[in-house]
């Protein structure tokens, strides 16, 4: 049980500040989406999709490798200082360029007239690359807590300062335009362009976060160890190509609805699409925490005699919280969606395909231990460019179809095919008994419970609210009837 409890209780740790600070940034897609107009909101979804790529590019897996050789490795101070010079060159180099070049990357994008969202982004990118390898440091040195204080302020910030700029300001501005703090508030804020104040929100915040860890490496004595980085690079490079591949499917979508529909509605569709997506926000939310607290567990864990157990019966219960996950929202679709504002609803559609995406890119992760535990990274890479091939083929098919849909449907299909792969690769090369009549008996019951709940069409939202909770108590009442005999071993 000892294990459980750690995973559990780092899952929540590491999760806490993102689950915390996105509930409160959840303010935003009300306010986003109120505010800001389809296209206006289709430009910060779209501006953001090409800033996933560049992290991925700019961070080249090394965070991933930071945490297999500082296992392996007596003095871990070497891999990360190896690690974090090599980071500070690459990423210098881009940020002159991306600075020397703005203009020329507006225009290829698209925003010609909109070269200072380049600069801007080129400098939260560089402050989000930075502080990559310092974060993974406080994972690596059992730091949950300051991890979360200083993720948790990351996301208070921008929160904090969206507010201030998108809404105070031009109360302000519009209710007390003689006043003093009017004219202070003038000095810095220009009112008819609250799109760059998004932007500059997130930029304030990267920079506070890179002087919080400063306090983390700076004390560290710099060394450069050109062998161990050459080992790092060999192994990261599979997982860059992976991590490339992966952020395709995850947002490669949006920027071909921008391309595919015509230029009339794409950027409408992209806002549409973008802000229905946030509803998968707990899925979401609870895979990420997973993720950070799941990858060092693995690999500490990795030379125990009962791993490959430990590692099925966590399986096992991620399905079930996925699976709980999915149903909650569903079953409470109706309320939940009065979060984004009502022009951006009609694409409450997709919002079921792309839970069930999540569900199974959850899986996806899990499933992920038996590459990076054996080294063979180039599998990753090889499962995510499978997966990218899906993704670009049934978009380019789908969207001119069927618009943002195919895109969910899409994206399902692709996270659905890298499971099924990776389960089958993995059971070669790295076996775990992974109960699937279980795993698979959990996502079935949720999906059909959701099915019965569209059965009945009640007139009074009272009525029907009652009667999906009694559906999620079936759910709950099922699960822990299959699951108490394991439970009461295990406290035994």
């Amino acid at each position: 049980m000892r294990p459980f409890k750690q995973l559990a209780g780092q899952t929540a740790i590491y999760g806490l500040p993102s689950i915390l600070g996105r509930t409160l940034g959840y303010l935003l897609v009300p306010i986003y989406t109120r505010v800001f107009n389809q296209n206006d909101y289709g430009t910060i979804i779209l501006l953001y999709s090409y800033v996933s790529f560049l992290l991925v590019i700019l961070t080249y897996g090394l965070e991933t490798a930071f945490f297999r050789f500082s296992q392996t490795k007596k003095n871990n101070n070497i891999v990360f200082s190896t690690a974090f010079i090599s980071l500070i060159i690459t990423t210098l180099i881009f940020g002159f360029l991306s600075i020397l070049f703005s203009q020329n990357i507006a225009n290829v994008i698209l925003y010609p007239d909109n070269k200072d969202y380049v600069i801007w982004f080129s400098l939260i990118i560089s402050f989000d690359v930075l502080s990559a390898i310092p974060f993974a440091k406080l994972r690596a040195d059992n730091k949950p807590k300051r991890f979360a204080i200083i993720k948790f302020t990351n996301i208070s910030i921008n929160i904090i300062l969206n507010l201030f700029f998108i809404l105070l300001c031009p109360f302000i501005l519009a209710n007390y335009n003689d006043s003093s703090l009017a004219s202070f508030i003038k000095l810095f804020f220009i009112s008819g362009n609250l799109i760059s104040y998004v932007f500059i929100s997130n930029l304030i915040a990267s920079f506070i976060t890179i002087l919080l860890l400063s306090s983390d490496f700076l004390i560290l004595k710099f060394q450069f160890n050109f062998v161990l980085w050459r080992q790092m690079i060999i192994y990261a490079l599979p997982l860059l190509i992976a991590g490339l591949a992966g952020i395709m499917n995850e947002t490669l979508d949006r920027i071909l609805l921008r391309y595919l529909l015509p230029s009339d509605i794409s950027e409408a569709q992209v806002g549409i699409y973008g802000a229905c997506y946030k509803i998968a926000i707990l899925m979401s939310l609870f895979i990420q925490a997973f993720r950070y607290a799941a990858e060092p567990f693995f690999f500490s864990h990795a030379k125990e005699k009962d791993a490959k157990i430990l590692y099925a019966q966590i399986m096992n219960y991620f399905v079930i919280t996925v699976s709980f996950i999915f149903l909650i929202t569903m079953l409470y679709i109706d309320i939940i969606i009065l979060l984004i504002g009502k022009e951006f609803r009609v694409g409450v559609g997709i919002i079921p395909i792309l839970l069930l995406a999540n569900l199974f890119l959850g899986i996806y992760y899990n499933l992920s231990v038996w590459f990076k535990l054996t080294n063979n990274t180039k599998f990753g890479a090889f499962l995510s460019i499978f997966g990218a091939i899906i993704t670009i083929s049934l978009n380019f098919y789908l969207i001119p179809i069927i618009g943002f849909m195919g895109s969910a449907w899409a994206t399902l299909a692709c996270y659905f095919s890298m499971t099924i792969v990776s389960y089958f690769l993995g059971q070669k090369y790295y076996r775990i008994n992974y109960n699937l009549l279980k795993i698979t008996g959990y996502i079935f019951l949720s999906v059909c419970l959701f099915f019965l709940s569209k059965l009945f069409n009640f007139e009074l939202q009272s009525i029907r609210l009652i009667f999906n909770s009694i559906i999620l108590l079936v759910f709950v009442a099922i699960v822990f009837f299959i699951e108490k005999n394991g439970l009461i071993k295990m406290k035994g």
